[in-house]
C-alpha cells in the first residue's frame, strides 16, 4: 500500500500555535512550530494544513470538527484532546503521545501513526481510507463501527482493542500482537492474520486444536 505523503513546502517560516488566537477564522497555514504549549483550551472548527508541529503539547484541548491537511506531528503530546468529527488527510503522526484521545466520527485518508501511543483512543463510527499504524500502542483502543478500509496494523500492541461491528475483511493485522482481542467471529472474514493469531480465533469457536 503506497500513501501520499503530506505535501509541505521545504521552507517554512516559524511560528506558535497560539497564532491562531489572532485569526478571524481559527486558521494556521505554511508554519513550522516548535515547542508551543495549548492546553486545556477549546478551538472548535479550526483549519491546519501545510504545517510541520513539533515538540508541543495540546493536553484536553477540544479541536472538534479540525480539518488537518498535509501536516507532520512531531514528537508532540495530544492526550484527553477532543478530535471528534476531525477530518484528516495526508498527516504523520510521528513519535506523538495520543493516550485517550477522541477520534469519534473522524475521517482519516493518508494517514500514518508511525511509533505512537494511542493506548484508550476511541476511534468509534470512524472511516479509514489508507491509513497505517506502525510500531504503535493501541492497548484498549476502541474502532467500534469503523469502516476500514486499506489500514494496516504493523507490528503494533493490539491488547484489549475492540473491532465490535467492524468488519476487518482485507485488513493485515498478522505482524502485531495482543493477548485479547473484542471481534465478531463473522466480522474476522478475509482478515490477513498469523499462524499464531488463527490458533487463537480458533479457540474462541471452542475448537481444541492438537
Amino acid at each position: 500500500m503506497k500513501l501520499t505523503k503530506p505535501n509541505i513546502p521545504t521552507e517554512l517560516p516559524k511560528g506558535t500555535f497560539q497564532d491562531i488566537l489572532f485569526e478571524e477564522d481559527p486558521h494556521l497555514s505554511k508554519l513550522e512550530i516548535d515547542g508551543s504549549y495549548f492546553d486545556n483550551q477549546v478551538l472548535n472548527r479550526a483549519h491546519l494544513n501545510e504545517m510541520v508541529i513539533k515538540h508541543s503539547t495540546f493536553h484536553h484541548t477540544s479541536f472538534e470538527n479540525i480539518d488537518i491537511t498535509d501536516v507532520v506531528f512531531e514528537n508532540c503530546d495530544l492526550s484527553n484532546a477532543n478530535l471528534n468529527t476531525a477530518s484528516i488527510h495526508r498527516v504523520t503522526f510521528k513519535n506523538c503521545k495520543l493516550l485517550g484521545v477522541q477520534f469519534v466520527e473522524g475521517r482519516f485518508g493518508n494517514v500514518t501513526f508511525d511509533n505512537c501511543l494511542l493506548s484508550m483512543c476511541n476511534f468509534g463510527d470512524s472511516k479509514f481510507e489508507k491509513t497505517q499504524f506502525i510500531e504503535s500502542n493501541l492497548q484498549s483502543a476502541d474502532f467500534f463501527n469503523c469502516k476500514l478500509k486499506q489500514t494496516v496494523y504493523s507490528h503494533c500492541d493490539l491488547n484489549g482493542v475492540s473491532f465490535d461491528s467492524t468488519k476487518l475483511k482485507g485488513i493485515d493485522i498478522s505482524t502485531s500482537h495482543f493477548e485479547t482481542l473484542v471481534v465478531k467471529m463473522e466480522d474476522l472474514k478475509d482478515c490477513i492474520v498469523s499462524q499464531h493469531q488463527a490458533i487463537y480465533f480458533a479457540s474462541m469457536l471452542g475448537l481444541d486444536i492438537q
